[in-house]
């Protein structure tokens, strides 16, 4: 015997009928996975997983925030009495704010109380640092086990990160994590509306297997958070050993995720970098 390393690449993945309903019923048979075009072997199935889910919630206090941020933090309390109620022993919560500069002001825990502290100190000031804040979050993320999940509260694009998009998006592809960017929508008419922010936002989703929401403060978000706490409940995880695809230029591998039945989207990371395929993986002996 000897020892190689096996590298497991893990997908979560989110599927839905036409009418836009959640499908959590499926079996492993009904998914293919293709890295580079060739289909792989998935080696890991689980349905409406339980893996323990670490959530970063990011939540943008630059002074464009001002009249919403109130709303948005009633609304990041009902997310996290909902969460905390029905989420599984060791799921975890964090909370970082950004507008100039990147906050964390609570770190992953289980504990309601610090949060309410800390949304009651909130202060709008500043510009939007909205690609450092997940690139950090992303970092911090890659060291928790299971699944790893941002949601990003804000009201358009960056105007003061250091890192840029590309470095945001490959931050979430290192740490395995899925974005679900809540774009509160002030602003409707497209006149004063940030459009090149809203379409960084549709790719950072898109990218990492999320999507994006745009509500109005009040019932329309609290209806987005409670949307995400669904998806969140039935999502599949796949796991495959990467075999036959030859190494990628950039290292960075696309993927593909299928489902056999019509009528059926799926919604799951558009790839990986072979740096972090080991994420959730290990040694394994092979004869």
């Amino acid at each position: 015997m000897y020892k190689v390393e096996v590298r497991l690449v893990r997908i979560l993945a989110t599927v839905k009928n036409t009418a836009g309903e959640l499908v959590g019923t499926l079996e492993k048979d009904d998914f293919t996975v293709l890295d580079e075009g060739v289909v792989q072997h998935i080696a890991v199935f689980e349905r409406r997983t339980e893996q323990p889910l670490s959530v970063a919630l990011l939540l943008d206090t630059s002074l464009s925030t001002a009249i919403e941020l109130r709303y948005e933090a009633d609304s990041i309390r009902k997310f996290l009495r909902a969460f905390f109620a029905e989420s599984h022993p060791q799921d975890a919560v964090a909370l970082y704010c950004f507008n100039y500069e990147v906050t964390r002001r609570v770190g992953f825990t289980r504990r309601p109380e610090p949060f309410e502290a800390a949304l009651r100190r909130l202060k709008p000031e500043g510009g939007t640092s909205l690609y450092d804040a997940i690139y950090l979050a992303c970092k911090e993320l890659e060291e928790r086990e299971g699944r790893r999940v941002l949601v990003v509260v804000t009201d358009g694009g960056d105007t003061t990160s250091a890192k840029d998009y590309h470095d945001a998006l490959k931050a979430a592809h290192l740490a395995d994590a899925v974005i679900y960017p809540i774009l509160v929508m002030p602003i409707r008419s497209e006149a004063g509306r940030n459009i090149r922010g809203e379409h960084a936002l549709i790719g950072l989703a898109q990218g990492t297997g999320g999507r994006v929401f745009t509500p109005s403060v009040g019932v329309p978000l609290d209806e987005a958070f409670r949307e995400i706490l669904r998806e969140l409940r039935t999502q599949y995880l796949l796991g495959f050993y990467p075999r036959g695809v030859p190494k990628s230029k950039d290292g960075f591998h696309r993927l593909q995720v299928r489902v056999r039945r019509p009528g059926l989207q799926v919604s799951a990371r558009s790839g990986y970098y072979e740096e972090s395929a080991s994420q959730g993986g290990g040694w394994r002996a092979v004869p």
